[in-house]
């Protein structure tokens, strides 16, 4: 394992994932800022440029920790540095899949409004420039029981909405 960051749900926007904030964390080497998601993500990104091997950010949590909103953060930040969100915003298609997605992998929980019932993989394609060439999202560990029972206060999927 190598680096390890605690992040916790405000539950609210804060202006600490503006694209300034992106800018002040690239080429930054690990501990000369705050911890961040940022961080971690332009620690994997420099690994993959310097020994060309693949990376993985594992996100982890309980139920509404934001693991979701943490990887949409560190995609927006490969996007950033990549140089792909403005050539061909790669960006905005992989996150504009998200809420089909959430769709049809989440649900009301009594903690969440919006749960993800499943785990989800990532893998972000890189060219020889290291920037976004593409993204593949899969899917395990889908909570089927919810389709046919909820508790009290709950629902099953969006998508039946």
């Amino acid at each position: 394992s190598g680096i390890v960051l605690v992040a916790i749900n405000p539950y609210e926007q804060l202006p600490i994932y503006e694209q300034d904030v992106i800018y002040a964390y690239s080429g930054q080497n690990m501990g000369d800022m705050d911890p961040h998601i940022f961080a971690v993500a332009e620690e994997a990104y420099k690994q993959m440029a310097r020994d060309e091997k693949n990376q993985s950010i594992i996100v982890s949590g309980e139920s509404g920790a934001g693991k979701t909103v943490s990887a949409k953060y560190a995609m927006r930040f490969f996007a950033t540095v990549g140089g792909s969100a403005s050539e061909t915003n790669i960006e905005a298609k992989v996150l504009a899949s998200s809420p089909i997605m959430e769709a049809i992998g989440n649900a009301k929980t009594t903690r969440n409004d919006n749960s993800s019932r499943f785990g989800k993989y990532i893998q972000i394609g890189f060219d020889k420039r290291y920037h976004i060439i593409g993204a593949n999202m899969r899917t395990y560990l889908l909570e089927k029981s919810r389709v046919v029972f909820q508790a009290e206060d709950e629902r099953n999927y969006h998508i039946f909405y």
